[in-house]
């Protein structure tokens, strides 16, 4: 698995770094066909105060790519509610390959 966390107008510490990998875990523990992972981490320069903080994520899985987006005023927060969206997405994927058909019932004649 790749995995890129960049920062945009912030600088990823390696606490950022280490908290962000150990949260996406949870969706690598559920699907473990991830190709790819780009994390995005941003802080806007807006005026107001409320959810200038933003992280986004691009996982290329197996047969599909998938992206989700958190804004919130705390990144580690925003991350928080990424990962969440994320394992939803990946979960919902993996519940998709699976087989769930019966084999239907053979005729008695």
């Amino acid at each position: 698995m790749n995995l890129t966390i960049s920062g945009h107008h912030l600088e990823v510490t390696p606490a950022l770094r280490s908290y962000v990998t150990t949260k996406l875990d949870r969706v690598i523990r559920h699907f473990d066909q991830v190709v790819d992972v780009k994390v995005l981490l941003t802080v806007e320069k807006q005026k107001e105060k409320d959810k200038r903080q933003r992280a986004e994520c691009n996982i290329h899985v197996k047969g599909n790519d998938m992206f989700a987006e958190s804004s919130h005023e705390d990144l580690y927060a925003a991350v928080d509610d990424l990962v969440d969206k994320l394992d939803r997405q990946v979960v919902r994927h993996k519940d998709r390959l699976q087989d769930h058909h019966h084999a239907a019932p053979r005729r008695v004649m």
